[in-house]
């Protein structure tokens, strides 16, 4: 066989051997079509729902401080952190020595004023007594020497009328004399008082304040509730012998009959989560009590739950149905179910049916054996479905795989791959 020949016959087997490529890959994208999963559009409700997870918190806590008053306490006893306690037991006990020491100065210091007020009121009375006595007889001497006064020149010598004038004027000063000592010695007595009641008032004050911090260095529980100690910068709990000032914060006692949760929402799922929305709360501890729930309050602003890390979330704060405080406690984690929005009588279709091409919304309906693509306008989004507003009807067949095998292409690919859930 000459070597055209052999190239000719080369070139024939070479051609037939595309033709049947060919004939291969058209059977082959047949079958592919019409093995590809499909789904029939009807008329649903889309239900947007969000999870997220928290912490049960007290709606209400009454806050264990140290009593109010200008000293230094140490702690002398304290109930273990976390356990329950009955109305009117005792909570924290601080340590009475310097309350005991402040409330003997303060009786020790009112005895003093006391003492001193009665001194000075039995010497002043005894100094006044004698200048009322030292008036009442210059007094009468006054009156005696005018009544006798020696005033007739044809029976008494100049000199002796002169002496009688010298006696009427000493006796009327010396009278005057002791009312103005006696007036001034009552004043300067009374101020003495003044201040001596001072004196007692202030040890009265101090009195009543040991007191007071005596009846105070038993915090005692206002309700039955459940022990929460607050731990310090390095995450320590309060401790026996701890000073600790007037006003500072040892804990709380959350009320256990009215409970709530905060709960954490990705600030990319929080679209549409405002108050109102309803809810289902799980606890982790007992999943198997679900509690309705409201969302009372929503955070204005995103913010990191974890210092350094970037991602947001929105604070929402839950009111729930019903408390539980036999299975329920402050601080236990919870998943809730947030229902954000539900459309009802609506055309819903998988995510994952949906494909963009060139720059168009499409899917792939079925007519006949083949798939042809169909230009539709998109609703609501949701985690895996989404509302079609226009492009198909009910009743229609599409693809829920690329049918042509061109989802790999730049121009066309997969919706549900690319886009995220709708608030």
């Amino acid at each position: 066989m000459t070597g055209s020949r052999r190239l000719l016959l080369a070139g024939f087997a070479t051609a037939g051997v595309l033709v049947a490529c060919g004939a291969y890959q058209a059977a082959s994208s047949f079958r592919s079509q019409e093995s590809v999963p499909v789904f029939v559009v009807q008329k649903t409700t889309l239900r947007r729902t969000v999870n997220a997870e928290g912490n049960l918190k007290a709606v209400e806590a009454t806050p264990l401080i140290a009593p109010g008053a200008d000293l230094d306490f140490k702690i002398a006893w304290l109930a273990d952190d976390g356990s329950r306690v009955k109305k009117g037991q005792t909570i924290i006990r601080f340590d009475s020595t310097d309350t005991e020491k402040s409330l003997f100065l303060g009786q020790a210091d009112r005895g003093k004023a006391s003492g001193q007020a009665s001194k000075e009121r039995a010497e002043s009375g005894a100094v006044l007594t004698g200048l009322s006595r030292d008036a009442e007889q210059y007094r009468r001497e006054l009156v005696a020497a005018t009544t006798f006064q020696s005033k007739d020149p044809e029976i008494f010598t100049r000199h002796q009328i002169i002496e009688a004038d010298i006696d009427v004027d000493l006796a009327g000063v010396r009278e005057t004399n002791a009312l103005t000592s006696r007036t001034k010695r009552g004043k300067l007595s009374q101020t003495n008082l003044d201040l001596f009641a001072i004196d007692g008032k202030k040890a009265g004050f101090k009195i009543d304040r040991a007191s007071l911090q005596m009846a105070q260095l038993e915090v005692k529980a206002p309700y039955d509730g459940l022990v929460v100690f607050q731990r310090d910068w390095k995450g320590d709990l309060p401790q026996i012998g701890q000073s600790v000032w007037s006003g500072f914060k040892l804990g709380e006692l959350p009320d256990l009959t009215v409970m709530e949760a905060e709960i954490f929402v990705l600030e990319a799922d929080a679209g549409g989560l405002v108050a109102g929305k309803k809810a289902t709360v799980v606890i982790e501890s007992h999943p198997d009590s679900p509690v309705s729930a409201t969302v009372k309050k929503v955070d204005s602003l995103p913010k990191p739950r974890v210092k350094g890390v970037p991602v947001q979330y929105f604070g929402a704060t839950l009111e729930l149905a019903r408390t539980d405080p036999a299975v329920m406690k402050p601080g236990q984690r919870v998943q809730a179910l947030v229902v954000l929005g539900e459309e009802r009588d609506v055309l819903v279709i998988p995510r994952q049916a949906v494909f963009e091409k060139d720059g168009k919304k499409v899917v792939y309906q079925k007519k006949g054996k083949r798939f042809e693509s169909v230009p539709v306008t998109l609703g609501t989004l949701g985690l895996a479905r989404v509302v079609v507003s226009k492009g198909i009807s009910e009743g229609a067949v599409i693809a829920l795989s690329d049918p042509t095998g061109a989802s790999a292409r730049k121009d066309q690919k997969p919706v549900a791959k690319t886009a995220g859930p709708l608030g």
